[in-house]
């Protein structure tokens, strides 16, 4: 389809096909168009396979309208043919443009540091050495306190699990059986790195 062609002929039928043929036999296109140039010889077509539609362009509306009254439901090829007129859409201008912005909202970026402003540097963890030790000494069934009571704070006391071969005597030995075996985990051997 020529751009010359589009711009000259806005006037123009949607032809709805139940026929197949027109789209893949060219004796059968080239009697579908000679029904349209009967009315304007400078007609053209453009061929919606996908769709069954043809679309067919002419010079001026009368004989668009003409070819509509006279060809509608028709007979083409054994098969009815309906024609619709479609709504030629013209915008200004060839390229489409962006829409007006009605509200322009910018998001400033973040406020830059102050000048002469250095990033801290991490603190390195709190190890209470006391603690581990202590918790290391215990040994099954010993408690050991970590934080004394107060009139308005609880105290906070840790208590080792009994051992696989210490329990109370008020279990029976399925009860002793069924109770799982935790594996302390071994702490890592650590060697610091060396001081430059």
């Amino acid at each position: 389809m020529h751009l010359k062609t589009l711009k000259r002929s806005r006037f123009f039928l949607i032809a709805s096909l139940a026929d197949h043929d027109v789209f893949y036999r060219p004796d059968v296109r080239t009697g579908f168009e000679a029904l349209f140039r009967s009315f304007d010889r400078d007609a053209t077509f453009q061929f919606f396979k996908s769709f069954r539609r043809v679309r067919i362009n002419f010079s001026d509306a009368v004989t668009a309208a003409e070819a509509r009254v006279t060809l509608h439901k028709s007979d083409f090829n054994g098969k009815e043919m309906r024609l619709y007129f479609a709504q030629s859409l013209h915008i200004g201008n060839p390229r489409l443009e962006p829409p007006k912005p009605d509200k322009q909202f910018l998001i400033s970026p973040p406020a830059s540091p102050p000048v002469g402003w250095e990033q801290a540097k991490d603190a390195t963890p709190a190890i209470n050495y006391d603690l581990l030790c202590a918790i290391a000494k215990l040994g099954p069934g010993d408690k050991y306190e970590l934080h004394a009571g107060t009139p308005t704070t609880p105290s906070v006391v840790v208590h080792v699990c009994e051992s696989e071969h210490e329990s109370s005597g008020g279990e029976d030995e399925e009860q002793r059986r069924a109770r799982p075996c935790i594996v302390q985990t071994r702490r890592p051997e650590y060697t610091p790195p060396p001081l430059h």
